[in-house]
């Protein structure tokens, strides 16, 4: 097709490519649909792509026209190559929808089959979710999941549940009025999919938890039982999928500050796997996530205690300042800031010699850093240079920066 001269109107102006859905936005310009509704909804733009003005509403009309038009082009330079673009599927119903959703309520063996019907409806493209949520669909897919929370045997209906619903893209107001249903126990049922579901469900609650708690009341960030850190951590230990660590570390730092969060995160094995990760991560966001999440944790005694204790926990903190990011490089200092203030005994001193976290301090001050890290560097050199200023451990080049 690439050699063939496609006639100009018939292509979509994002994609450029030949349009096989055409609709027709407030402005008068003519999109591919899945070109248009990707900008509108996933992107969460508001403007008119070719114009740039400001769309009043978001309504979609079919240009059935121009899409006769390109399918008898398409038959016209058939012998060429081209193969006719089929004719869309007419939108699904609403009342349907809402048939399907009574007949699985009335017979629980159908649940499944309904499931995996809101799945390829859900997958058909955007107006289809719209039409999903207007049916109840999210409260029926929640009611589902609740159902299942006793059931250990039965994880099936609340894996394709979850599923769906995620790929229903909520909103916030949807997801906090979620949350805030008490009778809905919607938090414990992503919980109970993350402690028993397969790799992909698990993931699906890993990212769905973290988007609840951006929404909940600090109540529900405060109230965080131990159990639900455990099954964060092995969604982090398993490497499920890049997409799930990231939302699992976001959502650890985002709990971690609340209530007795911290104490909860090293009871569930938080430093140790932290640890273990920073050890093999590269990607900046990811070493910039874990250690904003092992400062936080070292801000209590315990999380110093775990850190201390992995043999290589002070070594890697020490290695990644300067050699990441700004952030990362703030944060690594501040893990030792909490070291040397709280914690700092003989051995802890000596080990921070002998892994060269003390030079890379020194590093700090001579290199371009951020004002408030080498400060937080000059302060810990200065606490504890009885011990250390005159360490042959200490390159002498450095030793002259030493406060």
């Amino acid at each position: 097709m690439d050699e063939i001269e496609i006639p100009a109107h018939f292509l979509c102006p994002i994609s450029l490519q030949l349009m096989r859905d055409p609709v027709t936005v407030c402005t008068g310009i003519t999109y591919d649909r899945e070109n248009i509704e990707r900008w509108l909804f996933s992107c969460k733009n508001n403007t008119c792509p070719v114009t740039k003005q400001c769309l009043l509403d978001h309504d979609l009309t079919p240009n059935h026209t121009l899409r006769r038009l390109i399918q008898a082009w398409c038959t016209l330079n058939a012998s060429l190559g081209i193969e006719r673009i089929p004719t869309p599927k007419s939108p699904i119903d609403r009342t349907q929808i809402v048939k399907l959703i009574s007949e699985a309520k009335r017979i629980p063996e159908k649940q499944l089959k309904c499931l995996t019907r809101l799945r390829s409806i859900a997958f058909e493209g955007h107006r289809n979710k719209t039409c999903l949520e207007s049916a109840g669909v999210i409260e029926f897919l929640a009611s589902t999941m609740k159902n299942n929370i006793t059931q250990e045997n039965s994880i099936v209906l609340s894996e394709a549940a979850i599923e769906v619903l995620f790929h229903l893209n909520l909103s916030e107001a949807k997801l906090k009025a979620l949350v805030n249903n008490e009778g809905m126990q919607f938090v414990e049922s992503l919980f109970h999919v993350l402690r028993l579901g397969n790799y992909q469900s698990r993931a699906y609650a890993t990212m769905l938890l973290r988007s609840a708690f951006e929404v909940a009341d600090p109540i529900q960030l405060i109230s965080v039982k131990t159990l639900l850190f455990v099954e964060i951590m092995r969604v982090l230990r398993d490497k499920i999928s890049q997409q799930a660590s990231k939302a699992a570390l976001k959502l650890i730092v985002e709990l971690f500050p609340w209530g007795r969060n911290r104490i909860k995160g090293v009871e569930g094995g938080a430093v140790l796997i932290l640890i273990e990760l920073l050890l093999d991560a590269s990607e900046r966001r990811a070493c910039e996530l874990i250690l904003i999440a092992l400062d936080q944790l070292c801000g209590c005694a315990e999380g110093r205690a775990e850190l201390l204790n992995h043999a290589a926990g002070v070594a890697i903190v020490s290695k990644k300042i300067l050699r990441v990011s700004h952030v990362a490089s703030d944060r690594g200092v501040r893990i030792l800031a909490s070291i040397c203030r709280y914690s700092a005994n003989a051995r802890v001193l000596h080990e921070m010699l002998q892994v060269g976290a003390v030079s890379k301090l020194c590093l700090v001050l001579q290199v371009n850093c951020g004002f408030k890290t080498k400060e937080r560097a000059k302060e810990i050199l200065k606490l504890h240079s009885a011990v250390w200023k005159n360490s042959p451990c200490i390159p002498v080049p450095l030793l002259s920066s030493y406060p």
